[in-house]
């Protein structure tokens, strides 16, 4: 950086208006929250960790997975997150207007930036550059902002309480066995409140059902490998339903595979309005 001062006050500027928009673009669709926040005893939190290694290491997952699970304590900001949800009401219009525009310029230029890479992820899975680089701007902008929770306390405290353990326990397991395969390290998973994990956000299922070593280095690695980030996400896509060369607006084939990515019926469609827009541009 020149003139770091400038520079500085700058980015820290951008990145305190980034936040707010960024959370929101990873959680666009909201439950109302009505479980009280007190309804699991934390005091027991060590004994359900036990029961999840036991569990884990029946999994087949082995003592270097297991010992993330050391230290941890059940974190009260998660769960504040949890229940301080709001039910999600902006429409399409809304929503689109306030996540597109700001980030179309930024898009193209990472278009220009990775067209090599685009190009062979595009040939290998059928899946247009613009959609990838619209999800990857809606969820973390490029990589900016991936979030600031330690993934595997998030994990392991909304496995404990009682609103979802039923989606979260199977979460927190399958985390561990991302790490007892090496990919990544504990120290390196920090992202959302809900457990999600990298430049464009995967849940740990997600990440050992479809992150790929793309840049063949050894590791599956969705945090610093762009080509792996965007060869990864083009495979949940594949893996979701793609359609090689069909459209992908609501009502076209691959809409529905773009609701696997995000159900919500908003999101869903505003990666498919920004996609459109920088295919555009190509």
């Amino acid at each position: 950086m020149t003139t770091i001062p400038v520079k500085a006050v700058l980015a820290a500027l951008s990145l305190t208006l980034l936040l707010p928009v960024v959370a929101e673009a990873q959680t666009p669709y909201r439950y109302a929250a009505t479980t009280p926040r007190n309804c699991v005893d934390r005091a027991k939190f060590p004994n359900f960790l036990a029961k999840v290694r036991q569990d884990a290491a029946a999994q087949g997952v082995s003592p270097r997975g297991l010992a993330a699970l050391d230290g941890l304590t059940f974190d009260e900001k998660t769960i504040s997150r949890d229940r301080g949800q709001k039910v999600f009401t902006q429409t399409f219009e809304e929503f689109s207007g306030r996540m597109v525009p700001p980030r179309l310029g930024r898009a193209r230029q990472m278009m220009q930036k990775h067209a090599a890479l685009l190009n062979r992820i595009e040939k290998d899975f059928g899946v247009p550059a613009g959609i990838i680089v619209a999800i990857w701007g809606l969820e973390t902008d490029f990589g900016a902002y991936l979030g600031d929770f330690a993934t595997i306390r998030s994990l392991a405290t909304l496995a404990y309480d009682c609103r979802r353990p039923e989606k979260f326990g199977p979460e927190l397991i399958d985390v561990l066995k991302i790490v007892d395969r090496g990919d990544m390290v504990p120290s390196e998973m920090k992202g959302a409140w809900a457990g999600e994990i990298g430049q464009t956000q995967f849940m740990p299922s997600s990440y050992l059902k479809f992150a790929l070593d793309y840049d063949r280095n050894g590791r599956r690695d969705l945090v610093h490998s762009i080509p792996d980030v965007l060869a990864s996400t083009a495979n949940f896509l594949k893996g979701s339903g793609w359609q090689r060369g069909q459209g992908w607006q609501p009502g076209e084939p691959n809409f529905a595979a773009i609701q696997e990515w995000n159900k919500a019926e908003v999101y869903a469609r505003t990666i498919a309005y920004f996609g459109a827009q920088l295919e555009k541009g190509r």
